[in-house]
């Protein structure tokens, strides 16, 4: 009786919360390598790119005889190197504008808390980073899609099907370029048209940049920072995790011009106390020393998506689109449930003693039946490991199509 009185009263949010589609899989994936198999993991953000020697020396280079609490809002030299990051971009920020957070998912949280209450929206083009749901679920906002398209590249539509979307609960407007999970980087015309409606309905813009420097094929790394004349409802999500190869650090950051929003960031920020103080110091020798890596880094993730796309055109039946950006893409297979095929993959499938974990992308889309039949594919590995998964990938369509006939 006890025990069923406490489920009950277990809260709507965290009953209804959805359990990550990128890590929910993981269970099988423990019992396949059990099983002797070797597992290629595709189906999260997981870089096997070294992390650059300059960050761990900044780690090392931490001293003291006390680990403290830091500034709530994170060390002024790690904010101060990146106000001078940004300069690479040709905009000014000043240090008192960037707030560090617990990695970039406390950056969002803190978003969502900041620009609405219990029962409002932010709209966000699907598929998207499907943790955004969690978070959302988390402070009580609800997401709303925008329709997007493989056809059209998941480029976002015109201004009126955008503005045909927004309700009287609508707060937000939050995008991701270079995107996750699509690879997809958004045209200057589209924001134009986004900042445009977002000015109009007097909404906040909320923008991903993660994956800034990951812009493919001569195209140039970038920030919304440079419309200046949204600087008044902008709010720009940042995190080390991908461009320093430094996942488990845990540190992000938030940088806006609006002043009400940066003051309320220091009391989410002061009620949690502090981001992680050690890792600080690491981020901040990435900053100072970013140029020594970052193109290495991206030609490396360039040529791991040529490899990918090298391997999956033979297979026609599988279609895909090659991204420009990020180190994700979006693949439709010829597949029922992708979902049931990822489980098959790593209980009942093995090539050599080998097989591969994919992401289903359903949990990416808010729509019902979107994304049944996709996957999500992060090219992570080295290229002999992705040619090898994305073969396995190939042979397992096939043989599970097969079943049964």
């Amino acid at each position: 009786m006890l025990k069923e009185n406490l489920i009950s009263k277990i809260s709507k949010r965290a009953k209804e919360m959805q359990a990550s589609p990128i890590r929910k899989l993981y269970p099988f994936a423990v019992q396949a390598k059990r099983r002797g198999i070797t597992v290629y993991h595709l189906n999260i953000g997981q870089p096997d790119v070294p992390t650059p020697v300059q960050l761990l020396a900044g780690i090392k280079s931490f001293n003291e005889t006390v680990l403290p609490y830091g500034p709530s809002d994170g060390l002024l030299e790690l904010r101060e190197e990146i106000a001078q990051y940004f300069k690479k971009f040709d905009v000014e920020v000043d240090p008192s504008e960037v707030f560090i957070t617990t990695g970039g998912s406390e950056a969002v949280l803190f978003a969502f808390i900041l620009v609405g209450d219990f029962g409002d929206e932010v709209l966000v083009p699907e598929p998207f980073y499907t943790n955004y749901q969690g978070f959302a679920q988390q402070v009580g906002i609800t997401l709303r899609p925008i329709p997007t398209s493989v056809e059209d590249g998941f480029h976002l539509p015109n201004r009126e099907v955008i503005k045909s979307l927004i309700t009287p609960k609508t707060k937000a407007i939050l995008l991701c370029s270079p995107n996750n999970p699509t690879g997809t980087i958004y045209e200057d015309n589209e924001f134009e048209e986004v900042i445009s409606v977002v000015r109009e309905f007097d909404l906040y813009l909320l923008v991903d940049e993660v994956y800034r420097e990951f812009a493919f094929d001569g195209r140039k790394p970038s920030t919304l920072l440079r419309f200046k004349d949204i600087h008044d409802r902008l709010i720009v999500l940042d995190s080390i995790s991908k461009r320093f190869s430094a996942c488990g650090a845990r540190i992000g950051f938030i940088v806006t011009k609006n002043t009400e929003a940066l003051s309320a960031f220091m009391k989410m920020g002061q009620a949690r106390l502090c981001p992680p103080t050690i890792e600080q110091w690491g981020a901040i020798n990435g900053f100072k020393h970013i140029d020594e890596f970052i193109d290495d880094m991206i030609g490396e993730y360039e040529r791991r998506r040529n490899v990918v796309f090298e391997e999956l055109k033979k297979f026609p039946d599988i279609e895909a689109r090659k991204p420009e950006g990020a180190f994700y893409t979006v693949v439709k297979l010829p597949v029922k449930n992708a979902e049931d095929f990822a489980v098959w993959l790593l209980k009942d499938f093995q090539h050599n003693g080998k097989t591969v974990m994919v992401a289903p992308a359903e949990s990416f889309y808010l729509t019902p039946g979107k994304g049944v039949d996709e996957v999500r594919i992060a090219y992570v590995l080295e290229e002999d490991k992705l040619r090898d998964a994305i073969r396995i990938l190939g042979k397992a369509v096939s043989v599970y199509n097969q079943r049964g006939k």
